[in-house]
């Protein structure tokens, strides 16, 4: 007889099946690759402002290359280098030339006469630009005019005629340029010749530049350079500085023209346009150092200077 009695483990023959666990613990796989998110529309101004981003940086690294490559191409010198023989030795065509190309400097626009627009106060007048326009006058065949704006109350009348009269009244597409002067209150002289599309050409400095610039005369990067500053000089220091700071740019004038003839080299710049219109505005041109005197004698003798002086009597 036996002592305990135990369930039968099979019945008819065949093993009972068991559920025997797999794994401890149920997790997630994470090595399932998620489903993607649903997609958001973009809003079309992001996809502008980013295509314009990409557009100035692609345009930013083109400007770079090109820096890069000036860089390489032009020799820097040393502060103690007197470049006194690179000006002299600088080939630049004198104001006798043709005058550069208008289609290449303004824009080439078939049946319309390129137009040269100056804003300008009458209190305070741009005499450079006036000398500058005689002499273009003597390149090309300029259609002048001048007018005054509804902000401006009275003109003297010396300003009204400072481009005198038109001798010949010849249809206007027979004229290379135009050049129109609007006396109106304004802090700094003005300038567009592409009325619908550019910014203005703001200074007396800068526009005085780009005048001088339609002579078509080429200068090398040392005397470009000092040209420059010369202008900046002058506006900034000669006309709008202290005392000490006029005193210092015309010793400054005087040593440079005891070298050479004029500013820079020995050919008329913008330099000696602008600083002799300058002289001459803050009446300053009596104080002048001896060779400064005989630098604004020589301007004098030029028709274009001596037409200006005229407006100031």
């Amino acid at each position: 007889m036996p002592m305990y009695r135990v369930r039968p483990l099979h019945g008819t023959g065949a093993v009972l099946a068991e559920q025997l666990p797999t794994c401890m613990y149920h997790l997630p796989n994470v090595h399932r690759r998620p489903s993607p998110p649903p997609q958001e529309e973009v809003d079309p101004s992001l996809e502008a402002l980013e295509s314009r981003q990409e557009e100035i940086l692609k345009r930013l690294y083109e400007l770079k290359s090109a820096v890069d490559g000036l860089s390489k191409m032009i020799q820097t010198p040393d502060a103690d280098l007197d470049v006194t023989n690179i000006i002299q030795t600088d080939v630049c065509s004198p104001l006798t030339t043709t005058g550069a190309d208008l289609d290449l400097m303004l824009g080439k626009d078939y049946g319309a006469l390129k137009d040269i627009v100056i804003n300008a106060n009458p209190s305070l007048p741009p005499l450079s630009l006036l000398v500058l326009h005689s002499l273009l006058c003597e390149h090309y065949k300029i259609l002048s005019a001048v007018h005054t704006h509804s902000s401006v109350k009275s003109v003297p009348e010396n300003l009204l005629k400072c481009f005198g009269e038109q001798t010949k009244k010849q249809p206007r597409h027979e004229y290379q340029l135009g050049f129109t002067l609007i006396w109106k209150d304004v802090p700094k002289p003005q300038m567009k010749f592409s009325i619908q599309t550019m910014c203005p050409i703001e200074g007396e400095g800068n526009i005085a530049r780009f005048l001088f610039s339609l002579f078509g005369q080429k200068y090398n990067a040392v005397t470009s350079t000092l040209i420059d500053s010369w202008v900046d000089t002058a506006i900034f220091q000669l006309k709008e500085g202290s005392s000490k700071e006029k005193g210092a740019v015309l010793r400054s004038m005087n040593a440079a023209l005891g070298k050479t003839p004029w500013l820079v080299g020995n050919e008329l710049t913008v330099a000696d346009i602008v600083a002799w219109c300058v002289l001459q505005q803050t009446g300053s041109a009596n104080a002048a150092p001896a060779n400064v005197q005989k630098w604004m004698k020589s301007c004098e003798n030029l028709a274009p200077f001596s037409s200006v002086t005229k407006l100031l009597k």
